[in-house]
């Protein structure tokens, strides 16, 4: 799963921040959609998740519960934070269980990762990968 902030801003430059958010939202996965999440990581401005699907909860609600709850938590952490808004869209791709090994290495490398690409780039090449064609007018807000 992948989504940025809004515009991505980059609300997610303070690495204890992050992490912070990385364990509410893992909490968030867990009890609010039985989602159980394997590793949640990203840079300042979006996040990937790599969870297992949920058999109770439709991707599109889960996704909506993790933002909508993410984003109440990060607006009350500073007053910097008060405008804080996730993008409207998000990218939910399948992983076969021979590649989670591969994945886990692709999230933890983010940082690295993004001294090169872009997020829309790097959201892209997602698609591309998995042929998922995008409207670039509305993938961008």
């Amino acid at each position: 799963m992948v989504f940025s902030t809004k515009g991505r801003e980059p609300y997610l430059q303070s690495l204890d921040l992050s992490k912070e958010l990385y364990s509410y939202m893992a909490t968030i996965f867990r009890e609010n959609v039985d989602l159980p999440a394997l590793l949640i990581g990203g840079v300042e401005d979006h996040i990937h998740a790599l969870v297992l699907l949920s058999r109770k909860f439709a991707t599109m609600k889960v996704v909506q519960e993790v933002k909508t709850e993410t984003s109440k938590w990060l607006k009350k952490q500073s007053p910097q934070l008060a405008g804080f808004a996730w993008q409207a869209g998000y990218g939910v791709f399948s992983v076969s269980e021979s590649n989670v090994a591969l994945v886990r290495k692709y999230i933890e490398d983010q940082e690295l990762h993004h001294k090169k690409t872009s997020f829309q780039d790097e959201f892209r090449r997602l698609c591309e990968k998995h042929e998922i064609g995008i409207d670039e007018r509305y993938a961008w807000d």
